[in-house]
């Protein structure tokens, strides 16, 4: 028995498939794709048949395949070039797969940040057991170099896509204890454990955590706060000293500034 086609005017067409009927009209002015009749009143219809040919072409067209490419391989489909085209189109695929799942880790980590910002008091101190963290650092003193010098040594190490991760900076503990809290020892990001680049591991165990919201000139009496709270609980403070911004993506003021301050300490009595 033969199938009997349905033909469809490209309104009807265009409506099946989602598309707008200019879009139709284009294809069909390149010679990409075509209705297959020519009726008696000079219409042009489409066979319901050739719906799999333009789910193809709009296919090729989702994996970045230029027109040209298209018309292309639709004059001459082949084995070949199907293979060549799936395997490039394969690993540009993985490529958005890895930049999408970066892309939702950022999304994640800075909600986790916000949620945490409507949680804590200013210059509330915590004792919090933390899992062990990598980091790309750059270590240098910048207490005398201007911002555009630093921003400009960062260029040289980190590609401007790691900046949105979020840059903190780090001080050793013995700095905190001589009162040097504006001469930091770097910056860091955060990285995965498998990173090519060069990566820090921050130690998990037990740290003191402090929150302080303004202008970082008002760090150095928050630090002052810590060190008397670790006396409090007999905790000595070791490695370094990490702050970073939570929420410097959703202010306007540095007076809204929340700096968080991570610091390993050590029971005094082990």
């Amino acid at each position: 028995m033969n199938r009997r086609s349905i033909k469809l005017t490209t309104s009807q067409f265009a409506k099946i498939h989602g598309l707008n009927k200019r879009t139709l009209h284009y294809y069909d002015t390149i010679g990409l794709f075509s209705p297959h009749y020519k009726g008696d009143n000079n219409y042009r219809y489409y066979d319901d048949s050739q719906s799999i040919q333009l789910e193809y072409i709009r296919m090729l067209k989702e994996l970045n395949m230029s027109i040209k490419e298209i018309k292309e391989y639709l004059n001459h489909p082949n084995q070949a070039d199907f293979l060549r085209i799936a395997d490039t189109k394969l690993k540009e695929i993985g490529c958005e797969i890895r930049r999408l799942k970066k892309s939702r880790q950022i999304l994640l980590m800075k909600k986790k940040q916000l949620e945490l910002c409507s949680q804590i008091k200013n210059r509330e101190i915590r004792i919090i057991e933390c899992e062990e963290e990598y980091h790309q650092r750059i270590s240098f003193a910048f207490g005398d170099e201007d911002i555009e010098q630093i921003y400009a040594q960062i260029k040289n190490f980190w590609d401007t896509k790691d900046f949105i991760m979020g840059i903190g900076s780090f001080i050793s503990t013995e700095k905190i204890k001589q009162r040097k809290f504006d001469s930091y020892d770097g910056l860091f990001t955060p990285a995965p454990k498998n990173s090519s680049n060069d990566i820090f591991k921050k130690p998990g165990g037990t740290y003191i955590c402090g929150f302080f919201t303004g202008d970082w000139d008002g760090l150095p009496e928050f630090y002052e706060e810590i060190i008397a709270f670790a006396e409090k609980h007999h905790l000595t403070l070791t490695g370094y000293a990490y702050e970073t911004g939570l929420n410097d993506f959703v202010i306007s003021s540095a007076d809204e500034y929340i700096t968080q301050i991570m610091i390993q300490a050590e029971n005094e009595e082990e």
